[in-house]
């Protein structure tokens, strides 16, 4: 075996002790990499559901005012619903609902979401 003796063992040995330090740096810097992309996608996931509980809600209070509106409409004495201050007020949940999923979307801003509560509340000081 006088062919293995020509190997500069020490330079072999040195190599792979760098190509393992290397790799293992490119796997730490990797995981980091996936940790915080993992915490993105949680973050975004969060972010859906609360849009999609919202759409819920705008559902169920819209279910609500057809209901309201109905009622007003079938009795004897059939109202306006534009005109009354129940049916008011349900819009106006559903407008702050409404912004608060473009708050959540990105597309309006908070300053939005304000000024639909300060119309909610002006309507239900009105009852």
């Amino acid at each position: 075996m006088g062919y293995l003796e020509g190997f500069n063992w020490d330079a072999i040995k040195k190599d792979l002790q760098q190509g393992l330090e290397k790799s293992m740096e490119a796997v730490k810097q990797g995981a980091v990499v996936m940790q915080k992309k993992a915490g993105e996608l949680t973050e975004e996931g969060k972010r859906q559901y609360k849009v999609l509980r919202l759409k819920a809600k705008i559902h169920d209070t819209i279910t609500d005012l057809g209901a309201k509106t109905y009622l007003l409409m079938s009795g004897s004495k059939a109202k306006n619903p534009a005109l009354d201050s129940g049916v008011k007020e349900i819009v106006a949940r559903i407008q702050d609902l409404e912004a608060q999923i473009k708050v959540l979307e990105g597309t309006s801003t908070a300053v939005h979401t304000n000024a639909h509560r300060k119309a909610r509340k002006k309507v239900s000081k009105k009852k």
